[in-house]
């Protein structure tokens, strides 16, 4: 059964002592952490979204009629929830990243999926290029790793590089063999989809109110919950469901199509979604997914969409992968579920660029399977341009089922009594002056790392999981050192051993929470360049671009000397241009960003602190490994992107403009100015066959 929701006060907050509205805020934030805990670090509420919301209002409620007693933990300052620093299960890196997949919603993305696709394939219209279309389950990813046959190690997705071993569980599923049938590889890894349906969940919920036991609030919650018991036997009385859908390590060749891998995996004796299909064309994959859409209802199971892969492996790898996610393959979502509320209010966030972004609180709807009570609404032009009102009536909607987004105001509905809102030209946190940049829809805090906010979200941002990843150290535990005045600036975190002996005086903190926070930050004194980039949380920076600049400055103190304030910025900024993918915009807010004497500062104090790794490169020994490419004209063996990211997987700078730092120059038909320029700068011109001879291709 569910837990009684915790009882609320009903005291209007207007007519309410200080002492009676303290106590109460205090009750609340202890009890909305729990719930908080509970549903995203164990998968377990026990309590319904609707009672959770209801206590998030009434805390929202009284800290809006006494602001001056908000509290540090209180959940209207806190972002996000932080997670156990260790679970109870160890983690397992993946032998091959567990990639996402980017998104699509409309039948023009897939267009443009297919596009790009044979673009980068250089296909011509008379090539052939099938696709397969599967069901995106909504459930569990996870990986299943097979030695000789035999079911080793389970693990869960985590983020993609290393998730959460979950061997013991998985081994008490009987859906999921333990032993292959027929004749995989020696090593063979296949991931997939862990679910429960709904047959079952219902059934399983209706068992856990029989017992006094905790609810789920989704299958897929169960699902993941069911797969997280400590006890391993519980998850074998779950019933749960594997759907088998891609290969992760393999020590052998399985199929030379995703197709012909997906009926290796039923010889194998894994289920495989029935309803998947090969396509020849976008009409073919569109069609699918209005046939696997009609069909949504009616399954046993959840699904949020189709995905679209390219058939042939050796495409697969050709194509490769940007950041996180796989050129081959793309999730088209299926349309997003709206629903009728009303804006309570507007508040304004400021993020750690300095972004004021304003919020509507709504009024708590069930939209797509879950409670939606806030929805961004991006910047004030947006608002503008809706003419959005607070007390106005609204249509919301999840985009891909996640995201709550206004898609229009019912301006029929209004009684007058709605007001406009007015955007704030001061920062509400430091009330330093919000400027918005000629030509930007975003107005911005000037108030730096002098801001709070700014200051906690730089700060969550530098710790986060693809930053420096510092177990234990979640926003919690960041908003309390600054309160203290410990943490003030990144460096300060690896100096916090100094107030070991302060820090156990403070609640929650044991002297084994300690030594596993300290030992977690000593870990990461030594970072690669990439992630130390990312980090620092530069506007428009993110891993791919940091990835890039890692590479082309190679180490620290190179970078460093290039950028700092008494550097020649202006050439530096045209240095940065000249790589590919990063464009003006970006290298105005690198520049800025390392020219700020302040700033560069905290860098260089922070620098003191570390070791800094610098990025590894694949194939040094190349014959391009170091070199800056320029690709230009029309090359008939593979595309321009597909060269591009050739080249750079055997070491090479690849640049869109020639330049005296240009080391090749390779041109295909109707090479133009660009060959002109190189031969004026006397820089090596190849074509296309030169290019491939010295590489070493066929």
């Amino acid at each position: 059964m569910t837990k009684p929701a915790f009882s609320l006060g009903t005291e209007d907050p207007a007519k309410m002592d200080l002492a009676s509205a303290a106590t109460e805020l205090a009750a609340l934030a202890t009890e909305i952490a729990h719930h908080d805990q509970l549903y995203h670090g164990q998968d377990a509420p026990e309590i319904s979204d609707v009672d959770y919301d209801r206590l998030v209002a009434r805390n929202r409620n009284i800290e809006a009629a006494f602001p001056l007693l908000v509290r540090p933990d209180s959940p209207s300052r806190r972002v996000g929830t932080e997670l156990p620093a260790q679970g109870q299960f160890g983690k397992i890196r993946h032998a091959r990243p567990m990639l996402s997949l980017s998104n699509g919603f409309s039948n023009d993305d897939v267009e443009d999926f297919v596009t790009r696709v044979r673009k980068f394939l250089s296909l011509s219209d008379a090539d052939a290029a099938q696709f397969v279309a599967e069901p995106k389950i909504d459930g569990l990813s996870l990986s299943l790793r097979y030695e000789d046959g035999r079911l080793v190690q389970a693990a869960t997705r985590g983020d993609g590089a290393e998730g959460e071993g979950v061997t013991a569980n998985v081994m008490q599923i009987a859906s999921l063999p333990k032993q292959l049938s027929g004749s995989p590889p020696a090593i063979f890894e296949v991931r997939g989809e862990m679910y429960m349906d709904r047959h079952d969940f219902l059934t399983l919920n209706a068992a856990q109110e029989n017992d006094g036991k905790k609810i789920f609030a989704n299958p897929r919650n169960a699902a993941a919950g069911s797969l997280r018991q400590k006890d391993a036997s519980i998850a074998g009385k779950r019933n749960l469901q594997f759907f088998a859908y891609s290969m992760g390590e393999t020590s052998a060749p399985i199929a030379e199509t995703h197709w012909g891998f997906l009926a290796a995996l039923r010889d194998f004796g894994f289920s495989v979604n029935d309803l998947s299909r090969r396509c020849d064309d976008v009409a073919d994959l569109l069609a699918t997914y209005q046939m696997i859409g009609r069909q949504r209802v009616d399954l046993p199971y959840d699904i949020d969409g189709v995905v679209y892969k390219i058939d042939r492996h050796d495409y697969q790898q050709r194509l490769g992968q940007v950041a996180r996610a796989p050129r081959w393959a793309m999730a088209h979502k299926f349309p997003a579920e709206q629903a009728e509320t009303v804006i309570d209010a507007i508040d304004i966030q400021v993020g750690r660029t300095g972004a004021l972004t304003p919020v509507a609180r709504l009024a708590p709807i069930s939209v797509g399977g879950g409670i939606v009570s806030n929805a961004t609404l991006h910047n004030e032009d947006e608002i503008a341009r809706k003419d959005i009102r607070i007390g106005d009536r609204v249509i919301i909607q999840r985009a891909g089922d996640v995201i709550p987004q206004i898609v229009r105001v019912l301006s029929d509905a209004r009684t007058g009594n709605e007001t406009v809102f007015g955007f704030p030209d001061a920062c509400p946190v430091c009330h330093a002056a919000a400027i918005r940049p000629e030509g930007e829809a975003v107005r911005r805090c000037s108030g730096g790392l002098n801001c709070a906010a700014q200051l906690f979200e730089g700060l969550k941002h530098f710790v986060a999981r693809d930053a420096f990843d510092i177990e234990g150290l979640g926003a919690r535990q960041i908003e309390q050192f600054i309160d203290l005045g410990w943490v003030q600036t990144p460096a300060d975190i690896f100096r916090l051993g100094d107030k070991s002996a302060a820090m156990a005086a403070l609640d929650g903190f044991g002297d084994l929470s300690i030594k596993k926070l300290l030992s977690a930050i000593a870990v990461r004194r030594e970072i690669g360049l990439e992630r130390f980039i990312y980090a620092l949380g530069i506007r428009q920076i993110g891993q791919a671009t940091a990835r890039l600049l890692a590479l082309h400055y190679g180490s620290v103190e190179t970078m460093l000397a290039a950028l700092n304030p008494n550097a020649d910025l202006d050439a530096a900024h045209q240095a940065l241009v000249e790589i590919d993918q990063i464009g003006a915009a970006m290298a105005n807010d690198i520049t800025a960003f390392f020219g700020n004497p302040d700033l560069y500062q905290l860098i260089v104090d922070l620098v003191a602190e570390l070791t800094i790794l610098p990025p590894e490169r694949p194939a040094e020994n190349s014959a391009i490994s170091g070199k800056t490419i320029v690709f230009t004209g029309t090359l008939t063996r593979m595309s321009r992107a597909e060269a591009k990211a050739k080249a750079e997987s055997l070491g090479a700078k690849v640049s869109g403009t020639v330049s005296a730092k240009t080391d090749f120059l390779v041109a295909g038909a109707d090479a133009g100015s660009k060959a002109r320029k190189a031969a004026d700068l006397g820089i090596t011109v190849l074509d296309e066959d030169g290019y491939s001879a010295l590489v070493g291709n066929p």
